[in-house]
């Protein structure tokens, strides 16, 4: 259990400080989303291009992990569409549901756990993840999202076309992308731009599970309780499970077999709470309550729920 909590504590610790600071007054919250750009559009841009770049292009690539975590997503998404379709009021509150089932918080969250777990493989798992949710699980998400608001098709096929192009240009996709681009010439990184990278990147960790603890002040908790616990739920317990399933399921079958690392990597992944972007998405159909309440329920309740999958899985 002392291994486990070496783990935990200073995730949680952090977001605590994160909490405490804007709680107090000693940070506003704008000072947090300032904060929260720099990472994702400095710091996690240069992890993921220095991650990718500097390794060979078959050793990022892992088949077999993308497999996994893009089918357990869409297992998860399946299901996570079928419930909500019975238990949500409306489209645009399953739509939300969905989303909040399905899409961890891999760079403020995840990545950070995994730089204590498997801190070899920490910043390929997150290049992993981010691929399979950019191109096909957040995209997904808001597809449903826009279909919940009703209109012709081809004003949705135009929508879909913008979403994309939207991910494109994300900077985390860009960087992750010119690093793929890299890896695959094999070109060689100067050392001067190697260090700026890698102190680009230590800066990403430690930062993000602040900036998460801040945006949790304040948050609308004003919704439908019973949706929220549902939505945590379905994230914190089900995506993992369809992940699990998905990857068991690829090695049974003789396709990929995972090694004990990636295999507990993949499935802790999953196990993350919702990304931060998931309040922002909701309050554009006027349902932050519930997404900032499922939010928040996850983000707490994780503490317990990873606990559980690192006692088990390492």
């Amino acid at each position: 259990m002392g291994a486990i909590l070496s783990i935990t504590f200073p995730i949680y610790a952090a977001i605590a400080i994160g909490y405490v600071t804007v709680r107090r007054g000693w940070f506003k919250p704008a000072d947090l989303q300032v904060l929260g750009r720099y990472v994702m559009d400095i710091a996690l841009p240069a992890l993921l291009f220095h991650a990718v770049a500097s390794r060979d292009f078959a050793e990022v690539l892992n088949p077999g992990y993308m497999a996994a975590f893009a089918l357990g997503g869409l297992a998860t998404i399946t299901i996570a569409f079928l419930w909500f379709s019975a238990t949500a009021p409306d489209k645009g509150r399953r739509a939300i549901a969905v989303m909040g089932s399905t899409c961890p918080n891999s760079g403020f969250i995840g990545f950070p756990l995994m730089l204590l777990v498997f801190p070899d493989h920490a910043a390929v798992i997150l290049a992993l993840n981010m691929l399979v949710e950019n191109v096909l699980l957040i995209p997904i998400c808001l597809i449903l999202l826009d279909m919940a608001r009703g209109g012709s098709d081809m004003a949705l096929a135009r929508r879909i076309g913008a979403i994309l192009l939207g991910v494109l240009k994300r900077p985390m996709v860009i960087g992750l992308l010119l690093g793929l681009a890299a890896s695959l010439l094999s070109l060689p990184i100067p050392e001067p731009l190697t260090r700026l990278f890698q102190m680009l990147a230590a800066s990403a960790s430690a930062l993000s599970l602040v900036v998460i603890g801040g945006t949790l002040v304040g948050l609308p908790l004003k919704g439908n309780w019973r949706l929220a616990a549902q939505i945590s739920g379905a994230k914190l317990i089900l995506h993992p499970a369809m992940v699990a399933l998905a990857a068991t399921g690829l090695a049974g079958l003789g396709l990929f077999a995972l090694p004990p690392d990636l295999f507990a990597a993949v499935i802790l992944s999953a196990a993350i709470p919702m990304f931060g972007l998931y309040t922002v998405f909701a309050q554009e159909h006027g349902l932050q309550g519930v997404a900032s309440i499922a939010m928040l329920m996850a983000t707490s309740a994780a503490f317990v729920t990873l606990s559980a999958l690192l006692f088990y899985l390492t």
